[in-house]
Order: C-alpha cells, then sequence, then structure tokens
C-alpha cells in the first residue's frame, strides 16, 4: 500500500460523525477540525440531557492522528468499552459511552486544509503543522468581532496570540489594554476589572477607569481568565453582554466598545464540571476557540525559533555560534517553560559568552554535555565538579534574573509572571544575588 506523506502545507484531518443511541428522533452530528463539546449545558455542540451526564462531559476534535476524544473531568467519566479513558484517538467506527448514554461514531472521509505559505504571524514564529494550524485559525477569526478564548501551557506565548489577532483586526488602531486576572486580589478583583469611584472602599484614594472602558475602539486581553474569582465571574458575564460596566461606588453605568480576548494555562472544561467556573462564562468568551502548541509538540521549529530570538535581540550573525551538538541536544529536551524559557535561555548564553565564543544555550536550561567514552572520572575530581557546577549555576542564576529586573524594572508580578515561579520564589533570588527590590507602585 502507499503511503501519502503530508507537507507542513496541507493538513489531512480524520473526520466523522456522531450519532445518540436510544432517542426517539436520530440526532447526528458532524465532527472536525473545530471541537464538538458533548454536555447537558444548551450552549454544547451535541446536548444530551440525560441521568449521569455533567454538562461539559467530553470534547471531540478531527486531527491528523484521528478524531481526539477527550474527557473534560466528568464526574462519571468516559468509556470505550471498558477503559474510562483521559484521551483516545478514535480511527475506526466505534462506540462510546458519557455517564450512561451510548453514542456511536462513524468515521468519515478524511479531510484536507490547506495550510498559509508563511513562517510568521505578527509576533508568532513557526513553521511546523501545528502552528501554521494555528495561524490557519487565527487568519480567520482575527478580522472578526468574536470573542476568543486562547488554551495552552505556561510559556507558550497566548499573549503573543492575543497581540497577533489585535494587529490583524479592524481594531488594530485602538488600544491593546492587557489585565492579568492572576495578580488581582480576589477583594480588589471587581474594582480593578470594572473600575472604583474615590472612596469606594479603604485605599481607594481615587477614581480608577475601568479597562473595557480604557479599551475603547481596540482590544481588552484577559490573561489567566482561569483565576478570576467565582463570585465575580456574573459580573463579568453581564458586562460582555450589555457591553457596559459600573464602577464600585458608581450608580451609573459607563459603556465601552472594544473586542476581547482571553487566555488560561487551566482546563476550563474541567473547572466549569469542578463548580469553579461558570459554563455560559466559558461559553460567552469561547466563540473561538484556539489551542497554542507546547514546544515539545513542535520541536521542529526550534532551530527557527532561536534564529528569530537572535535576530530579536540583533545578533543574527550569533547562529554561527550555534554547533550542531548544541542543537541536537536542544531538540531532546522536553521545554517545560516552552517558547519563554527557549527565550530566556537564548538571552543569557548570548550574555554570557564572550565575543566569538559558541553560545551553549543547552547549559543554560541545565543541559550536561555528552558523558566522554573511554575514560574514567577520579574520584578526587568529584568536589571540583560540584564547586564548578555551582558557581556556574550562581552566574546562571544572577545573569537570569538581572535580565528579567532591567526588563522589568524590578516588578515582581510580572517576573512571576514570566519565569512560572511564585513571588516568594522571585524575591528570594533577587535577595540571593543582590538584585534591587520591585518598584513601588502610587
Amino acid at each position: 500500500m502507499a503511503t501519502t506523506i503530508f507537507s507542513t502545507q496541507m493538513l489531512e484531518f480524520k473526520t466523522g460523525r456522531l450519532r445518540v443511541e436510544g432517542r426517539e428522533e436520530s440526532t447526528e452530528i458532524v465532527v472536525g477540525p473545530e471541537p464538538v463539546v458533548i454536555g447537558r449545558d444548551p450552549a454544547c455542540q451535541l446536548v444530551v440531557d440525560e441521568t449521569g451526564i455533567s454538562s461539559m462531559h467530553a470534547e471531540l476534535m478531527a486531527t491528523p492522528r484521528g478524531v481526539r476524544l477527550r474527557d473534560l473531568g466528568s464526574k462519571n467519566g468516559t468509556w470505550v468499552g471498558d477503559l474510562r479513558i483521559t484521551e483516545a484517538y478514535l480511527t475506526a467506527s466505534t462506540s462510546f459511552w458519557v455517564g450512561r448514554t451510548e453514542i456511536h461514531f462513524e468515521a468519515a472521509k478524511p479531510e484536507r486544509v490547506d495550510l498559509p505559505d508563511i513562517e510568521q504571524f505578527g509576533p508568532l514564529y513557526g513553521t511546523s503543522a501545528p502552528m501554521r494550524d494555528l495561524f490557519r485559525r487565527l487568519q480567520k477569526g482575527s478580522p472578526t468581532e468574536l470573542t476568543i478564548l486562547v488554551q495552552g501551557e505556561t510559556g507558550t506565548g497566548k499573549e503573543l496570540v492575543a497581540e497577533a489577532v489585535h494587529r490583524a483586526s479592524p481594531r488594530k488602531n485602538g488600544p491593546f489594554v492587557i489585565v492579568d486576572c492572576g495578580a488581582i486580589a480576589p477583594t480588589l478583583a471587581e474594582a480593578t476589572l470594572f473600575g472604583h469611584e474615590r472612596g469606594a472602599f479603604t485605599g481607594a484614594t481615587s477614581s480608577r477607569e475601568s479597562p473595557f472602558v480604557e479599551a475603547n475602539g481596540g482590544t481588552i486581553f484577559l490573561d489567566e481568565l482561569g483565576e478570576l474569582p467565582l463570585d465575580v465571574q456574573p459580573k463579568l458575564l453581564r458586562a460582555l453582554a450589555e457591553r457596559r460596566v459600573k464602577p464600585v461606588g458608581s450608580n451609573t453605568y459607563k459603556e465601552f466598545d472594544a473586542r476581547v480576548i482571553a487566555a488560561t494555562r487551566r482546563d476550563l472544561e474541567a473547572s466549569v464540571n469542578a463548580g469553579t467556573f461558570r459554563s455560559d462564562l466559558y461559553f460567552r468568551l469561547a466563540q473561538v476557540r484556539v489551542y497554542v502548541p507546547s514546544l515539545r509538540q513542535r520541536l521542529d521549529d526550534v532551530p527557527g525559533l532561536i534564529k528569530h530570538v537572535l535576530v530579536q535581540l540583533g545578533a543574527k550573525g550569533a547562529w554561527r555560534r550555534v554547533s550542531r551538538s548544541t542543537l541536537d541536544r536542544l531538540l531532546r529536551y522536553d521545554w517545560p517553560g516552552n517558547v519563554r524559557e527557549l527565550r530566556n535561555a537564548v538571552a543569557v548564553s548570548l550574555a554570557l559568552a564572550e565575543e566569538g565564543e559558541p553560545l551553549d544555550i543547552a547549559a543554560a536550561v541545565g543541559l550536561k554535555a555528552s558523558k566522554p567514552k573511554g575514560k574514567i572520572v577520579e574520584a578526587s575530581a568529584v568536589r571540583a565538579y560540584h564547586d564548578a557546577k555551582r558557581d556556574a549555576l550562581n552566574h546562571f542564576e544572577r545573569a537570569y534574573f538581572a535580565q528579567l529586573v532591567e526588563a522589568t524594572n524590578g516588578n515582581v508580578a510580572e517576573i512571576s509572571r514570566r519565569t512560572g515561579l511564585q513571588r516568594t520564589h522571585v524575591r528570594k533570588y533577587l535577595r540571593l544575588h543582590g538584585l534591587r527590590e520591585p518598584r513601588k507602585l502610587t
């Protein structure tokens, strides 16, 4: 049998159809590249209002590997035969169960989707198929007024996605306002989102405009939306529906005209089932859903990303100083910090290397060089190794955090967001290496 190899210019999505068993009227729905959510909530693409079904129970989406069936943290589980699954790929006609309801999946003809022949979309870079598929979705969604929910791990570049959408929208000449929901104290969430009047609460020495109003004519980006307190969520839903906000301490509403983009690293579907995130707010924000792949899911992009970062740092010619052995190690690394980790590693290695020396980006992420074969290290060298390792680590840490302090003006909250470290740990590193404390905000 001949094998067809698809280039990154095209993806073949293996699609299918669903049919719910036991209904008087047959219910069928086509599964394509866009997610199909099964659940009891009326906003789900396939509503199954039966006993044992969670609000958002499971999700299906066509992928090149097959139709991905993913449980969304349901109470009673998703089952294929006797196996309770978290995630599975359906490649042939089969049946599965959500709660007590049987659903038939029938494999259909593959659907081919052309990918854009570009390697950048705004500030985003990638030549791999997952990134070009992301670019395809963003090209379709950016010109619209639909709200977009960006999902992905920490460090994948969700804020860059929001910025890219803003730049490619009719609102590109308007403001781009960022609200970090993860950095808001729960007691101040309402005042931070909707604004407040002077004297509205203790410490409110002056009035503050809502970021929704500040974003008039442009885009507001709600980063880490999954951290928003539950009691504020219905107020946000009402504000989005009515396109107006009421500042704390005021009786007057203020209208706003801004496009809304939200992002989260959390599994919001599971949060809905756990009761920590409202389903109506989820569906209001997820009119378009995009997922930013982790770096380990697109390792082919690593060399190009290194070149891209070096260009941004004004050191395009430094690419010649990245050895083949360094690249080999980087391509075997799983990148838990994703593109943010790679960017920091490139910046640190460039800063620490002498002019003309090789850039040891692998060492900057803690990867050791391959152990030489045929030689045994003497025991007397062990202590010296640990001393050298400690010194190198201290050197790396100080350069790493010094660069972040310079880039953020010592803002601990921002350093915490960029590194994925808790603020207490950030402060510990700043004190350890004699770096200045965060600037005082007035």
